[in-house]
């Protein structure tokens, strides 16, 4: 584990004290149980692979910790709209405030903007935190292999899914796919930026590729669209050769933000990259 991904753990761990000493937990769990329903973010991707189109999961995020600031003028409202308008078949907002400068405030405002099912983009912890998605209104997590043991992932995708959220598992390497695969959900993303180096090669996608294939539900060939394991590469899509490299091995997943948040216009971005 990466120290800048320790000192957010740690940071997570003194915001979710802090968040059930102002709403408890049984509190923020009432508020997940009489939330509106849910999009369905696993379908939205199925519906676009089926079609033959990419599903771009197109991500709302102002900074991070390596790049600073992406975007000064950042208007959450107008990006999902844009996203929507383009073809995006979700979004990905970051509601992590400290590193990223994110809010959930970022995640209602851009899914009342569209239609679009909304991945709440942050580092799960707790099971407070399961809650607290559901109730801003995220119909999706994400969960973060390098930072939970499997235990952990397999009862916080337990949760998530009896609150009718879909769940991405987030991988970097081997062992974290070996425990992402003994999770229930059809969502593999593939982190192709190194935790420890920051460095970010497509190649690591490519390279962790073939023990999906031959895990016994992977998603291959024509059933690929009804059921299966779906691959999401993430980081390091930046042009249209980038994305015709994924698709050319039957990865049509994509969780893509940089490069949209620094364009002028987010969605005419994801249609330039896309096609």
């Amino acid at each position: 584990m990466s120290d800048i991904l320790k000192k957010i753990l740690a940071v997570k761990a003194q915001e979710v004290a802090a968040a059930q000493a102002r709403t408890p937990l049984a509190a923020i769990r009432a508020e997940a149980e009489q939330a509106p329903p849910t999009r369905d973010f696993t379908a939205a991707i199925r519906s676009k692979i089926a079609a033959g189109l990419p599903a771009v999961i197109a991500e709302i995020k102002k900074a991070s910790p390596s790049k600073g600031v992406l975007r000064a003028d950042f208007n959450p409202a107008e990006i999902a709209a844009s996203y929507a308008k383009h073809g995006a078949a979700c979004l990905s907002v970051l509601t992590d405030e400290q590193f990223f400068q994110g809010s959930a405030a970022y995640l209602q405002q851009a899914r009342a903007a569209c239609s679009l099912p909304v991945l709440r983009k942050d580092f799960m912890v707790d099971e407070y935190q399961i809650y607290q998605a559901r109730a801003m209104g995220a119909d999706a997590i994400l969960l973060i292999a390098a930072a939970l043991s499997l235990a952990q992932m397999k009862a916080f995708e337990s949760l998530a899914h009896g609150l009718g959220m879909s769940v991405l598992v987030e991988v970097h390497d081997g062992a974290e796919l070996d425990m992402a695969l003994q999770l229930e959900t059809p969502l593999i993303g593939i982190n192709n930026r190194n935790l420890r180096t920051f460095e970010v090669s497509l190649q690591n996608t490519l390279d962790l590729l073939p023990r999906i294939v031959s895990s016994p539900s992977s998603l291959v060939g024509e059933g690929r669209a009804e059921g299966g394991r779906i691959v999401v590469t993430e980081s390091g899509i930046f042009k249209p050769e980038d994305v015709a490299l994924m698709r050319a091995h039957d990865v049509h997943a994509f969780l893509v933000g940089e490069v949209f948040m620094r364009a002028d216009d987010p969605g005419a971005e994801l249609a330039k990259v896309f096609g």
